[in-house]
Parts: C-alpha cells; structure tokens; sequence
C-alpha cells in the first residue's frame, strides 16, 4: 500500500469516526427547531423566548423526553418570509431537527406553514394571527397556538354590537393580520348590526404610519366609533397622534392586542383611558396554574411576564405533550398526536381542534385604564376560545381538504 493510499484512507477513517461521533450525538437529543423576527419585533419575542427557555429547562430538569434531553436551535428569520423559508431549510437539513416551531407575523407563518407542507414536517406556529394558516391555506403538518385573528375580533364583537354607534371608521396594518382583522370585524359587526355603516379607512404599512394624517382622515369622517388593529410602534404612533388632535374624545375605539403589556407598557400614562382591548393582565389574574407559572419566571428572569412569555411558554408544552402522546419524534405520528391534542398552559387548558388544527387558547377581554402613571386592564375577564370558534361546517368550506 502506498503512503499516499494509506493517508487518504486513515483520513477517510478518521472523517467516518468523526460523523459517527456527530450522528451519536444528535441522537443522544431530541433537536427542535425555532425560528422567528426577534430582531424585528423585540417587544413581543425577547418575552417569548423568555418563557421557552423557561418551559425548556423545566422540561429537562423533569427528565427531558423519551429519555433524551431537548435542545432548541433557534434562529432569526430577520422579519422576511423568503429568509425564513432559507432558516427554516438549514434547520432541517443542517442541523437535523425533528420539527418546527415558532414565527410572529402572518406572512412568515403562511411562508413556513408552505413549506412545512412541501417538505412534510411538523410545524406548530406559535404567534402567527393569521385565519389563512389553519382555513383557506391550512395542511395536514401545520398546526397554530394562539388565538386567531377571527378569534380574538370576535371576542371584541359583543360589546362593539351593544354601542349606538352606526358609523364605524377602521384602521389597520396593510399586511395579512390586519387585512384579516378588519375582514373579520366587519364581517362579523355586521351579522349583528345590520345598520352600521363604515365611513372611513385607512391601511398604512406595517411599521410605517403617518400618525398624523392618518388621525385627521379618521375624524374627518365624523365616525362614531374606531376599530383598530395597529400594534407595537405603529399603535404608538397613532394614540399619541390622535390623543393631540382629540380623535379618541366621546369616541368608542376597540383595538385587538393593545392591552398586552409588550404594547402597554410604552405607552405609559399615554394610555387612552376607555379603549376596548384583548390583552393580558398579568398582574390580577390569581389562578394557581397562572401563579405558579409567575413565580417561576420572575425567578429566572427577574421580571415580570408578558403575553409573549406565555406563547412561548405554551409552545413547548405542546410539543412536549405531543412528544409524549406520540412517544416518538417521527412526523406523521407527531401530526396524529398533535390532532386533539389536550393540556395545561399557564391561562387554561386547551385543545388543538382535529378539524382545522387551531387551538383553543383563548384570550383577555377588558377596557385600558391609566393606574400610577402606567397602563392597564381594567373590567377584564376570559374569554374561552373555544367559544369564539366558526362551527364545524363553517370550517369545512373553508379548509381545503387536502390539509386535513
């Protein structure tokens, strides 16, 4: 044997050793992997990170899964749907998870829930609002956490049906979310009152309002009352706004997501007194499960927790129940566990509904009110999501069935 031959196969050798030794340690853990804007939206996914770290420490503290710890690769998608699809890719292949999780807006949700289809792996959306990604573009692989877009408006719905108000002015960020948002409100507004009319409406782009212009053509169509779907600084931008030009005086406005504290909390004493929100008011809930999931957090992280904590939190508690239920990582036995799946997160027990792949989480309804100098929910209480769910047969028109 020549050296050079001899060379070329130690190395071989060796490199096999090598690759061996990686594979072995790969399945020494159960690999999961995250991908989500943390650099495009921090106020909602460095809470959300948060309390999946929490929910992961817990659960390798307990003894990890089938035997195995867990490790989550997680990743920035950098806000781009095209971006993510590329991490998502390199999670995948690279780093060899079993599954995915994760992503905040709805464009990169639907992106993700796509390719999930197409490479056929599990993938359990946790932020994403829109109704798209378990209705019209749902498939058999993805599967969604939060409560929907449809959801939470219709939560909003009972009391906006109660007003006198008929004239109805809506603003919106111009992407999937609050398209669907003000579909869904008028829709659903309009079921209920006949009568109403809708004035005005104004779509600016995500993360850049004209505050300014946008409050004036809102009051100059005189409307009775407001819905809004604008969150993070774009709602910033337009409470202080309308708060100067007076848009939100003896004006009834309703606004999905503004009584998070991830969105509360900058707009300290800002806070428009009155407003009709979903949200989470951490401090007053005083259920056990909720206390203990509190006490835990503010242990690790000295702080207090926001909405984003809980998803994050309740993201891996899904996966780990269906880790469990299915007794294997293996995709298509994963999708059967994850269908009616059941458990406990820190505001109440779900199910991820076998029909459609949404899960029951449901969401707290209330009115904003400015309490030593800060933010907050007042008059609030839970809405179960399961309640605020279209009916089977209303689902089946609208989910293709090839994504069951």
């Amino acid at each position: 044997m020549t050296i050079e031959r001899r060379t070329v196969l130690l190395l071989a050798g060796a490199l096999g050793v090598a690759i061996g030794a990686g594979q072995a340690v790969a399945q020494d853990k159960i690999r999961v992997g995250e991908l989500n804007s943390y650099k495009t939206f921090p106020a909602f996914l460095e809470p959300y990170r948060k309390g999946w770290q929490l929910a992961l420490d817990e659960t390798n503290a307990a003894g990890g899964l089938l035997g195995k710890q867990v490790e989550i690769v997680s990743r920035d998608d950098n806000g781009n749907p095209g971006e993510a699809v590329r991490v998502a890719e390199e999670l995948l292949s690279r780093e060899r998870v079993s599954f995915l999780i994760g992503t905040f807006p709805s464009n990169i949700g639907l992106a993700v829930a796509d390719f999930a289809k197409q490479k056929k792996v599990l993938f359990i959306a946790a932020e994403p609002l829109t109704d798209k990604i378990v209705w019209e573009q749902g498939n058999r692989y993805t599967f969604r956490l939060r409560p929907s877009t449809y959801m939470q408006t219709a939560m909003l719905i009972p009391d906006a049906a109660k007003l006198p108000a008929k004239r109805w002015a809506i603003v919106y960020p111009n992407y999937e979310y609050g398209q669907s948002a003000t579909a869904a409100f008028k829709r659903l507004l309009k079921e209920k009152r006949a009568d109403v009319e809708f004035v005005a409406e104004q779509a600016p782009p995500l993360g850049k309002i004209e505050a300014g212009a946008v409050a004036e053509a809102l009051a100059a169509a005189k409307p009775d009352a407001i819905f809004s779907s604008l969150f993070g600084p774009d709602l910033q931008k337009f409470v202080r706004e309308g708060n100067l030009r007076g848009l939100f005086k003896d004006r009834a406005v309703f606004n999905l997501l503004a009584g998070e504290p991830e969105y509360l909390d900058p707009l300290k004493d800002e806070t428009p007194p009155g407003w009709y929100v979903t949200g989470y008011p951490w401090e007053a809930i005083d259920t056990p499960e909720h206390k203990k999931f509190v006490a835990a957090y503010r242990a690790k992280w000295n702080d207090y927790p926001r909405l984003g904590s809980i998803v994050g939190y309740a993201t891996v508690q899904s996966f780990v129940a269906a880790v469990k239920k299915a007794g294997s990582v293996e995709t298509e036995k994963l999708v059967e566990a994850m269908k009616g799946l059941q458990l406990g997160t820190p505001i109440g027990a779900i199910t991820y509904r076998p029909i459609d792949h949404q899960a029951t989480m449901g969401a707290y309804v209330g009115k904003l009110a400015v309490k030593n100098g800060q933010g907050v929910m007042v008059d609030w209480y839970f809405a179960d999501g399961a309640k605020f769910l279209p009916s089977d047969a209303e689902v089946l028109k609208l989910r293709p069935r090839e994504g069951s």
